[in-house]
């Protein structure tokens, strides 16, 4: 019992005895009062701290586990879990383990975007058709009578539909089909009601009958195609714009009566209010409403289609509002972004699955950083080469618009950037802030327009430059932040 209590060991005895009692010389256990209990915690918590990419992720460990700062502090000698957190990080190497392979959650057939491209698009050839209703005289830019009230109403209704859908895919996401049935119930018609309203009070001479009358039949129109949009009834909205479609394919070879074009348009009228109708009815099944969300929620939404509407407006009449000598309307400007949202929906899908990749390859935080930049770098590069093609190709079908030059171009890509990097912040939640940039953009062009401060495509190029820089500036610090991709 003596030797357990001695302090300072004997002289040492000879070799030899102690060889024979006690045996190979081992390292001494270092005694448990002695350990450092960060060490323990470091041993305890290793794969945590070696697949860290940050020390917040090991202080949320810990927290998570209920350590307490007073704890943290008695136990560990540290003043709070992020400061364990970092001591923690510092000891042990990195190791992150390859990710185990996982299903894309944003993955998407083309061919879905590829009808919601011709959804977007083939309605144009309403306006073709509608030609015999905007005839007689001329305002002073040289378009018909009632042009202003025409775009008066496209406006609205584009902003009005941009809120409803997002209200709509809010109720739908909470309460389901009967819920979002509801809201485009009353919402729909509202809409249609205010845009026709919009056309009646634009400013300027009163537009003529026939002019008054598509613009109330284009707000019916959207409205229409907003439900079935949003209750994912593409298809049938497809086969409702087959009268308008198949007039405007007739169109490009001879010229067809009036009689003949306004039944078509009349057909796909009657045909989209008919299957939105009933589509709404099927959504009247028993079932709790939900929270419905504020309206102000679905504000910003609506003013970013005002913005977007705007500013395509602009690309489309811009020099026509000028009075630039030989000016055209540059409907194949227009016609290649409606066919281009096929392509730019699909790539919103394809970034956000390809940037959670990105984000599970990461081991830094400036890993992180540079993926979400490729990534970004990437889908946008992938959308304006699309938006490229469809513009050479719809400047050879549209013969009487301005030549695609290339500040036209540039221009038109510059729009285009604008148009999906904010539709790419929406689908992040982010609203506000492409919301007051394209809003920014849209007056800023306009208010050059009437001031004349040089070529509409000028302006737009510098203006929609800037916009679609501090947009894509904003999305490259949200894609860099791991609490996005929750």
């Amino acid at each position: 019992m003596s030797g357990l209590l001695r302090l300072v060991p004997d002289e040492p005895e000879p070799a030899h005895d102690l060889a024979a009692t006690a045996g190979p010389a081992r390292p001494r256990p270092r005694p448990r009062w002695a350990a450092d209990p960060v060490d323990q915690l470091a041993e305890e918590l290793a794969e945590v701290c070696a697949a860290a990419v940050h020390p917040d992720e090991i202080a949320a460990v810990l927290e998570a586990d209920g350590l307490t700062g007073e704890q943290i502090t008695e136990r560990y000698g540290r003043s709070d879990a992020f400061e364990l957190a970092a001591e923690l990080y510092a000891r042990v190497p990195r190791s992150h383990p390859e990710p185990a392979p996982r299903a894309d959650p944003w993955k998407a057939h083309p061919g879905r975007f590829a009808l919601r491209a011709l959804v977007f698009t083939l309605p144009g050839f309403g306006y073709s058709l509608g030609a015999p209703l905007m005839t007689g005289a001329r305002d002073g830019y040289g378009l018909p009578a009632g042009t202003a009230g025409l775009v008066s109403s496209a406006l609205f209704a584009w902003a009005w539909n941009q809120g409803l859908a997002h209200r709509a895919y809010v109720r739908l996401a909470a309460g389901g089909r009967p819920a979002a049935g509801r809201c485009l119930r009353l919402g729909a018609p509202l809409g249609a009601l205010l845009a026709t309203a919009a056309a009646l009070l634009a400013p300027g001479p009163a537009s003529p009958v026939g002019t008054t009358c598509f613009a109330a039949g284009q707000a019916l129109y959207l409205a229409a195609a907003t439900v079935l949009l949003v209750l994912g009834r593409e298809r049938l909205l497809l086969l409702t714009l087959a009268p308008t479609a198949a007039g405007g394919i007739l169109l490009l070879f001879f010229q067809s009566p009036s009689a003949l074009r306004v039944l078509l348009l009349l057909g796909t009228l009657g045909g989209v209010l008919g299957v939105a109708a009933h589509q709404i009815l099927r959504t009247r099944e028993d079932g709790a409403p939900g929270a419905a969300p504020s309206p102000l929620a679905s504000l910003p939404y609506g003013l970013f289609g005002l913005g977007c509407g705007v500013l395509t407006t602009l690309a489309a009449l811009g020099d026509v509002l000028r009075r630039s000598p030989g000016a055209a309307t540059a409907g194949a400007a227009v016609i290649a972004l409606t066919l281009s949202m096929g392509a730019a929906e699909w790539l919103l899908y394809r970034c956000r699955g390809t940037a959670l990749k990105a984000l599970a390859r990461a081991t830094t935080t400036r890993g992180m950083l540079l993926g979400a930049v490729r990534v970004l770098a990437l889908c946008v590069a992938g959308y304006l080469a699309a938006l490229t093609v469809l513009a050479f190709a719809t400047a050879l079908l549209w013969k009487d618009g301005p030549p695609l030059t290339a500040p036209r171009l540039i221009a038109l890509l510059a729009l285009g950037a604008v148009l999906w990097t904010g539709l790419l912040l929406q689908a992040f939640g982010v609203a506000w802030t492409p919301a007051a940039l394209c809003l920014a953009a849209a007056g800023a062009e306009s208010a050059a327009l009437a001031l004349r401060i040089s070529t509409p495509a000028t302006v737009q190029l510098l203006v929609c430059t800037g916009a679609a820089l501090a947009l894509l500036t904003v999305a490259t610090a949200l894609l860099g932040r791991l609490t996005t991709h929750r």
